[in-house]
Parts: C-alpha cells; sequence; structure tokens
C-alpha cells in the first residue's frame, strides 16, 4: 500500500502552528514576523515527516512550475554533445528544478510533439539543443513560453549559447606559431576556394576566421587547404594521404576537428611520418578519442558542460540576453613540436 504524502497540514500540526504560519516559514517568506523557535520548529517538523512541497499546488499559486524542458536532436543519445545535457541537468539541480528531456532524432513531427508534450506540461521554458551547432527551425510558441537556444541559433528566439569559436580557431594557430611554425601548414577540413557560396553553420564560420585571421596577421598562409564536407576519420584520412604525398613538406596540420585529424594520424603513419617529430597536429572539439591517440592530440574543446549550465541560468532569469560565447578551452597534449629539419 502506497505511504499517504506528507502534507503541509502534518507539517504544521506537528509544529503547533497553523498552516498558514508554516506555508509562510517554509516558502522563505523574509516577513513571517514568526519568532525564531517557531522558524525552528516548522523546519524540524518538516525534516521528521519527510515533507516535500507540493510542486503541482505551488505552481498553481505562482504560475511556476519548476520544471524545464530539453528538447534536443542527438544530443542525450550520443556521447559527442551529452556534456550539454549534462551541464543543464547540474544547474537546474542547483536551482531545484527538474528538467524534461525530449529527444527527436531531428525529425520535424517529433519536435512538434515533444514541444507540445512540454506545454501541456506547463514548463517554465524550453532549451532547445543540437548535437553540432547550427541554425534550428524552432516553431512559433506561445508568448510566455521563455525559449534558448543551446549550441543553436533561430532568427526569432535569440538568446542562444555557443562556443567562442572566433577565438577558438584563433587559438589553433597561436599553439603552431608558439611552436615556431612558419610555413608548410596546411588545413584538413575546409577550403575557401572550394566552398565560396556554400553555407556553413554560423559557428563553423567563426572557426574558420579566427584561423585565418591570425594567419593574415601573421603573414602567412596555408600551402594547402583540402575541402571535406563529412568530417569523419576515413576522410581526413584520405585528404592528408594526398597532401602528404604530393608535399613532402607539409610540416603541420590544423584539423576542423578530432575525427578529421584520427584519420590524419593513421595516414601519417602509414607514410612513416612521425608526430609530432615531423608532423605537428592541432585540431577542434576535445572529443574522446582525442586523449587516447598517441600521441595525445592537441585540441581546441568545445565547453559543452559550462554551456549547458549557462543555457539553463539564461532561461531561469527571464531576461533578454541575445547571444551568449563560452570560451574554448585549449588542451594541450603532446602532437605539436617545432618543425623538424
Amino acid at each position: 500500500m502506497a505511504q499517504k504524502r506528507v502534507t503541509l497540514a502534518d507539517v504544521a500540526r506537528r509544529a503547533g502552528l497553523s498552516t498558514s504560519a508554516a506555508s509562510m516559514i517554509l516558502n522563505g517568506r523574509p516577513d513571517t514576523r514568526l519568532s525564531q523557535d517557531a522558524h525552528d520548529r516548522v523546519n524540524a517538523a518538516a525534516a521528521e515527516l519527510g515533507y516535500r512541497p507540493n510542486i503541482a499546488a505551488r505552481g498553481l499559486r505562482t504560475d511556476k512550475t519548476h520544471t524545464i524542458g530539453f528538447v534536443s536532436d542527438l544530443v542525450a543519445s550520443t556521447r559527442f554533445a551529452s556534456g550539454l545535457i549534462k551541464g543543464a541537468l547540474e544547474a537546474a539541480e542547483k536551482a531545484e528544478h527538474v528538467v524534461l528531456v525530449a529527444e527527436t532524432g531531428g525529425e520535424p513531427r517529433r519536435e512538434e510533439e515533444a514541444i507540445a508534450a512540454l506545454l501541456d506540461r506547463q514548463v517554465d521554458g524550453i532549451i532547445f539543443a543540437t548535437m553540432r551547432a547550427r541554425e534550428l527551425f524552432v516553431p512559433e510558441l506561445p508568448s510566455a513560453t521563455t525559449a534558448v537556444m543551446l549550441n543553436a541559433t533561430n532568427p526569432r528566439y535569440t538568446d542562444s549559447v555557443l562556443p567562442d569559436e572566433l577565438v577558438g580557431g584563433r587559438a589553433a594557430v597561436e599553439l603552431l606559431l608558439a611552436a615556431g611554425h612558419r610555413d608548410g601548414i596546411a588545413l584538413i577540413g575546409q577550403s575557401d576556394a572550394a566552398e565560396r557560396d556554400v553555407f556553413r553553420s554560423e559557428t563553423v564560420s567563426r572557426r574558420v576566421a579566427g584561423i585565418r585571421e591570425t594567419l593574415r596577421e601573421n603573414d602567412l598562409r596555408f600551402v594547402a587547404e583540402e575541402s571535406i564536407w563529412l568530417w569523419e576519420p576515413e576522410n581526413g584520412y584520405e585528404a592528408t594521404l594526398r597532401l602528404l604525398t604530393a608535399d613532402p613538406g607539409i610540416r603541420a596540420l590544423i584539423c576542423m576537428n578530432d575525427r578529421l585529424a584520427f584519420g590524419a594520424y593513421q595516414a601519417a603513419a602509414e607514410l612513416g611520418r612521425r608526430i609530432p617529430a615531423d608532423l605537428s597536429i592541432v585540431s577542434f572539439d576535445n572529443d574522446e578519442i582525442a586523449a587516447y591517440l598517441r600521441p595525445g592530440l592537441t585540441t581546441v574543446a568545445l565547453p559543452h558542460e559550462e554551456m549547458g549550465r549557462r543555457a539553463v541560468e539564461i532561461l531561469l532569469t527571464g531576461e533578454p540576453s541575445g547571444q551568449t560565447l563560452v570560451p574554448m578551452p585549449v588542451i594541450v597534449r603532446d602532437s605539436i613540436a617545432p618543425p623538424g629539419e
């Protein structure tokens, strides 16, 4: 038989006070004008009885349910961006909120169903998260529903949390410059010439802009650029094999993500190019594989957990914040060294 839920009246009775007095104390009202003894008795009674506030009833009074909706494409079911939801959960727990997660696979019909289900449950707001940063379509929401884009942008809902890719791109080049690389640098994953008039996401564009701005400021240019649309290991392998075979003078690679870098490692090994003695490599994202490559891959990390925390904090303030850029940490391992002879 289910145990009867402890009510506010039970707490008040145990403390020897009225229900309204117990309610004011438990809700933290600063102007109760009740004695310290009364506060102590109510808090002790609540602890002894295992009292939990009735969130649904509180929601009727305050128009808040202390519940956040989290709609994602593949964030919850893949390891790559799971830090987004981990950070959101931590921030929500700290703020005594519950997160309802709806995974859609990126399918519009499932997204509409997920949003409808969350609105039916009267969530205080919705975070829309994407595994890879992109512009996200969001149907029109009720005017009272707050929305925050996480790792995404939307022209209607302009509060968004993104990695600071411009500074991250600059950091990747600066790592090579600090090691003494001035020439023989190639880019794996993007080419301005090959991708003219081709749409890339806003975050990728900023990453590329940071890379190229830093090269120009130092009067440098890439000796080769390889455009790759799908940033997967097999494509990184093929591109690197092709470039290193055509130009043995290449001494450093900037890979647009760690999966491309993984393929670059395999191509270098096949050609007998030692990392970092013969070939330095720097990349982006800090995917799990980066730490397990040998030597370890130096990479500019996506700050997913911090981004998730920021999204919840912005949602709960309810104040317009525009675009929030979260710094990308540099994870230094062993894939960069001064250029060899």
